[in-house]
């Protein structure tokens, strides 16, 4: 997408979401030069933001509460057992497995957050165990299929385009390479 028609969105909606000032900063980024059209309509959208005709929706406004009760039980369990036992479990994985079978709780305030936890361990808590008992359960039982295989970091740009150009040629190992 152009910066011209990120803009025109903007203006037509009345609001700039994290995904299109994202959008807007690569395009600044790996352009070595704008065109007076670019910064036009860039020119515009200041315009827009200061004068409030179009609203920057904040990037995050909330939380999920479930996944820091999801992280303490993980946390916890898995410290048993790797007290008690050689096996060694990755925690993310675990509470990963448990968050998407359990519905998310979120909230805007810390009031909110307080409620949906006292929420939570009443009426929840044992389904949480449950899960993250299976995820558990799951993670000692699964074959090593790709043990190379690395976690999601905060990879530079370059790093992430190099990984799955990587995994693309692993896939279509007779790709033509552009010169």
């Amino acid at each position: 997408m152009s910066i011209e028609k990120i803009v025109e969105q903007a203006l037509q909606d009345g609001y700039l979401t994290p995904a299109m000032e994202a959008e807007v900063g690569r395009i600044c980024d790996n352009a070595s030069e704008l065109s007076i059209e670019e910064y036009m309509a860039l020119d515009r959208l200041m315009g827009a933001l200061l004068t409030g005709e179009v609203v920057a929706v904040p990037r995050k406004q909330f939380i999920n509460v479930m996944e820091e009760l999801v992280l303490t039980e993980a946390i916890a369990r898995v410290a048993e057992i790797e007290a008690t036992s050689e096996s060694s479990l990755d925690v993310g994985d675990i509470a990963a497995y448990a968050l998407n079978r359990l519905p998310p709780l979120y909230a805007t305030t810390e009031e909110g957050a307080a409620y949906q936890r006292q929420r939570a361990k009443a009426e929840l808590q044992e389904f949480i165990s449950q899960q993250v008992g299976e995820a558990i359960s799951r993670y000692l039982d699964r074959p090593n299929f790709f043990p190379e295989r690395q976690a999601i970091g905060k990879n530079s740009g370059n790093e992430v385009l190099r990984q799955v150009s990587t995994l693309l040629q692993a896939y279509a190992p007779n790709f033509e390479q552009k010169i």
